[in-house]
């Protein structure tokens, strides 16, 4: 008896899981409690992530990706293991067929880390495909075609700039920049600018609500509650997408630079489908507010955010397990993507 075929999105911030036949059957945050006297697993996912800045000594609520890579590896073994048993469920015993989503940018060694916690946890085969060509895969880029595709997939660690054509990247630039490096400078504004210290959890949320990349006339406005950063005191401010856009300017124009380096390497006859076609973003940050306007400003090419970008790279997987397993098409993770 066959086993099951995984697709796997293993994010800084998230992570979804692919089951073939099935569809998306698991997705949360990239995060793990532990007790730490006990050296046991007592949270994953959601219930994990509500436990961040709140753990007595004892327990911490930790990601154990950075950047996009791996960062603890004791740690993802134990998150993958948990993916696994929810996902395959009474399939468990049977080992399945993996493909994993890695950055563009990754290097051998973390390559080599991402092997080893997929089999340490009972893997038959375990693919590794860079998450621009997934990410396109999943937002229907005709990849295959000998026109050029470009996506921008933006998650929590990294964002990855990539034009695709005849199933190969053509060109991609890999920032360690997402929308964990969002978050940092919302803490760093509100610290500097509004004498609040908030936490990771609450710049997120600020990002989600009211966020924007590009000030606007009717900005949004909620209550920020946090300590203020003389007194020591709990404090509570307002704050609009105006302060947000300010706070992400710099990060943001880090993208911006990937994205013009990806650009000004296309071959003519590729950047020519691009501007006609325009770009594509997808990843968790490309739900921010106002993104493709920015991004289309200082391009000046048409951005589009896909269907579900934050399902793109999962759903690029399920395409690429049924395509790897007819033979119809074949994917590699070539030496020459990696700098």
């Amino acid at each position: 008896m066959l086993g099951k075929k995984l697709g796997i999105d293993l994010g800084t911030a998230n992570s979804v899981i692919f089951v073939q036949g099935e569809g998306v059957v698991l997705t949360g945050p990239t995060v793990v409690a532990i007790d730490l006297d006990t050296r046991t697993v007592i949270a994953v996912g959601t219930k994990a992530k509500q436990m961040i800045g709140k753990t007595p000594e004892n327990i911490v609520a930790r990601r154990p990706l950075r950047e996009g890579v791996i960062a603890d590896s004791r740690i993802t073994e134990a998150l993958l293991r948990y993916f696994y048993d929810r996902a395959l469920g009474k399939s468990r015993l049977i080992k399945p067929d993996v493909v994993i989503s890695v950055p563009a940018g990754i290097t051998s060694v973390e390559e080599r880390a991402v092997h080893k916690a997929a089999n340490a946890v009972g893997s038959r085969t375990v693919t590794l495909l860079p998450e621009p060509l997934l990410a396109a895969l999943g937002a229907g880029l005709p990849i295959h075609t000998s026109s050029g595709n470009m996506i921008v997939n933006m998650g929590g660690g990294t964002s990855e700039v990539g034009v695709m054509s005849l199933d190969g990247i053509v060109e991609y630039e890999s920032i360690r920049v997402g929308g964990d490096a969002l978050n940092e400078y919302i803490i760093s504004y509100m610290k500097k600018k509004k004498g609040i210290l908030i936490g990771e959890q609450s710049a997120e949320n600020i990002k989600i609500k009211i966020g924007s990349a590009v000030e606007v006339r009717d900005p949004k406005e909620m209550e920020v509650r946090g300590r203020d950063v003389g007194a020591g005191m709990p404090k509570s401010i307002m704050v609009d997408s105006n302060d947000i856009a300010k706070a992400i300017e710099f990060p943001l124009k880090r993208i911006i630079s990937a994205i013009k380096t990806v650009l000004e390497k296309t071959p003519p006859e590729l950047s020519a489908d691009i501007i006609d076609r325009g770009m594509v973003m997808s990843g968790g940050t490309a739900k921010l507010r106002n993104l493709d306007k920015l991004f289309s400003r200082a391009t000046g090419v048409p951005c589009h955010v896909a269907d579900d970008p934050l399902l793109c790279v999962v759903k690029g997987t399920g395409i690429a397990l049924e395509l790897l397993a007819t033979g119809e098409r074949k994917f590699s993770f070539n030496k020459e993507f990696r700098r």
